[in-house]
């Protein structure tokens, strides 16, 4: 008889393990006033979905072009259709990739891009795939607010200046705030876009960072850090990556600022969910380093 219940506890948590790795996370209650910001697991990519507390949705690039099946699949997996603000933060195929997929399946707002074009198949790909939605873009660049309203701000804080030799530095950076609590996202921002916004005026404090370049030595400079003071730190990165992201100085420059770091190589899905004064993490597994 406990051969049985062995048996049947093994299979359940194998199921449930199995059901957490293909969808996204609804352990939360969907009437309540929360913001949820679900950095979704795409190896070695970038994509965040947002969803706001007054039921609008934000997409933040979508990895490598073979995970725009994921990231459309766990976004309807939370039930929703539509994407109110979709940000391309730079035309890299780690990106931008899955977008296509995107922009073809989900009734989309509003579209957001740095001034900064490519040659590449994908991009072209996907100005195609937003022409035939008869949508515009946006191009944007630091100071522009996309979002002020139910004690939700989102605004634009990179890039700064005009031109830069590194793509990765065209990156959008955005700042979101719900009430009290703050989130960064670096995108591929590396040093020299860090160095602007130290010189900006804006406010880089926030609770949780994404932070930038997957974790390269090229991101997250100790002066940069410094001002953002964040609790959280998020990395995108893929298992057994051909470039060594996380690299150690990143991991224990964050380690000696007490942030508790999630990674997707190590967890998979992380959600980040808050009520505007207090936040939770919800992992697909693992724990934070």
């Amino acid at each position: 008889m406990k051969k049985v219940i062995y048996l049947i506890v093994f299979i359940a948590a194998a199921l449930l393990f199995e059901f957490a790795g293909t969808y996204a996370y609804k352990n939360y209650d969907d009437g309540d006033n929360s913001l949820k910001v679900h950095y979704i697991d795409v190896w070695q990519g970038d994509s965040t979905f947002i969803e706001l507390p007054n039921g609008k949705t934000i997409l933040i690039d979508a990895g490598e072009v073979e995970y725009g099946d994921r990231v459309v699949k766990y976004i309807k997996s939370l039930g929703h259709s539509k994407i109110d603000y979709l940000f391309a933060t730079h035309p890299h195929s780690d990106h931008i990739g899955g977008l296509k997929k995107v922009v073809k399946t989900f009734d989309i707002g509003s579209i957001y891009m740095p001034d900064i074009t490519s040659n590449s198949t994908l991009y072209l790909d996907l100005l195609k795939a937003i022409e035939t939605k008869n949508k515009k873009i946006n191009i944007v660049k630091a100071g522009k607010t996309i979002i002020s309203e139910d004690d939700i701000d989102l605004k634009v804080l990179a890039p700064i200046e005009d031109e830069y030799e590194e793509v990765n530095d065209y990156s959008i950076v955005l700042k979101l705030t719900y009430k009290e609590k703050k989130f960064l996202f670096m995108a591929d921002a590396e040093y020299e876009s860090e160095m602007d916004l130290l010189d900006s005026k804006y406010d880089l404090s926030a609770d949780v960072l994404k932070v930038g370049h997957h974790g390269s030595t090229s991101s997250t400079n100790y002066y940069f850090l410094k001002a953002v003071k964040p609790s959280i730190g998020i990395i995108s990165v893929g298992k057994n990556n051909d470039y060594g992201h996380p690299k150690d100085t990143i991991l224990e420059k964050l380690k000696k600022q007490n942030v508790k770091i999630y990674r997707t190589d190590l967890n998979g899905n992380i959600v980040v969910r808050t009520d505007g004064r207090y936040e939770e993490v919800s992992v697909q597994y693992g724990s934070n380093s």
